[in-house]
């Protein structure tokens, strides 16, 4: 006996129906993103390793009052530029890294196949090991920014390395930018592990909690130097969502329904290059904010990265923020590197994707 098999339009109307289902449920997250975030900031001002709440801040402003010096101290020049600071960072890796799972259309990919990571990591060793190298006005003019401005410098250096080995009669070829990432990360690995060779004890300690990451060096001057880099690299990504659902289907598909591809590639390295070496430069090496995010957003509602993007810049930013309380907290008045934190959560949850997806893979 022969099964009966569905119309055309039967099929694609169910098709139409899930997928009508999925942009929803993506919209609905948007509202409950957006309200975790707000509640995870209002968490990161309340709690701290001093007596100071937010809830002195509405007492006071409710009486007419002003607030003490401590308190203005900690809620307005400490903990204020740390949560903005963690807001943009966690929103930065994690947008990268939906940036680039869709470019290189493989789950697996991060914000660090584009060499942002190896080559900030190059730069800010070089600061820590050979900045005392440097001419006195040269040191004294940049002061405690020189780490984040040699880091940012390394990881567009790196980029623009990259881009222009992978791009050849103005194409640009994912797998050979995967292959050359790989070989730069390489050699910066290498260059990196002779200035580790030769640095002092302090140096390496330095090196230590840079690679760590936290943003316990938050202040008002860096945010004001990597948010507006941050926020329009963002806004790039963000209007990339038709192209790369586009380019789910491969380039000459993509390129047959409209999309420039090619310049769809170059907006989203180059937004994702000025995203992540803002962010590396102000916080240091984190990890796994930009590969688990939008793994989790997808089981949640779907690959659309017209909905995922954004998704993904509140979630990142929420979990950084939500991470960054428990590196302060749980040894207070000292405080973990932020790295150890999202590794330890992170790598959990990276752990059961994969084995969800060997799960689906196998049955």
């Amino acid at each position: 006996m022969t099964a009966a098999v569905k119309p055309v339009s039967a099929v694609l109307d169910t098709e139409m129906h899930v997928a009508a289902g999925r942009l929803t449920r993506a919209r609905r997250l948007h509202w409950l993103l957006a309200a975790a975030l707000v509640a995870a900031c209002l968490l990161s001002l309340q709690i701290g390793a001093t007596d100071v709440r937010i809830t002195h801040l509405v007492a006071a402003l409710a009486r007419g009052e002003a607030l003490s010096q401590m308190e203005r101290v900690v809620l307005l020049d400490i903990r204020l530029p740390r949560l903005a600071m963690g807001v943009l960072v966690g929103a930065a890796l994690a947008v990268s890294g939906a940036v680039m799972q869709g470019l290189f259309r493989n789950p697996l990919a991060d914000p660090g196949i584009v060499g942002v990571g190896a080559g900030a990591g190059l730069g800010a060793i070089l600061a820590i090991v050979l900045g005392g190298l440097l001419p006195a006005w040269v040191a004294a003019s940049a002061g405690n920014q020189l780490v984040p401005v040699a880091a940012f410098v390394g990881g567009w250096g790196s980029t623009i390395l990259l881009y222009r080995v992978s791009t050849s009669g103005g194409h640009t070829s994912v797998a050979t930018m995967l292959l050359a990432g790989i070989a730069l990360g390489a050699l910066a690995g290498a260059l990196s592990g002779i200035l580790v060779y030769i640095a002092d004890d302090q140096q390496l300690r330095d090196l230590t909690f840079w690679g760590l990451g936290s943003l316990a060096g938050a202040s008002w001057t860096k945010v004001l130097a990597a948010g507006p880099m941050i926020l329009a690299a963002i806004a790039a990504a963000l209007m990339l969502g038709r192209g790369l659902n586009g380019l789910a289907l491969g380039e000459a598909t993509a390129a047959h329904i409209g999309i420039d591809v090619q310049r769809m590639k170059s907006i989203a390295i180059l937004a994702v290059a000025a995203a992540t070496g803002a962010a590396v430069a102000v916080s240091g090496g984190i990890g796994f904010v930009g590969i688990v995010v939008p793994h989790l957003l997808r089981l949640a509602s779907g690959p659309d990265h017209r909905t995922l993007l954004l998704n993904s810049a509140l979630l990142g930013a929420t979990l950084l923020i939500l991470a960054d309380v428990i590196a302060r907290t749980v040894i207070a008045p000292a405080e973990l590197p932020i790295g150890i934190v999202t590794a330890v959560l992170g790598a959990p949850v990276f752990l059961w994707i994969l084995i969800k997806r060997r799960g689906v893979a196998l049955s």
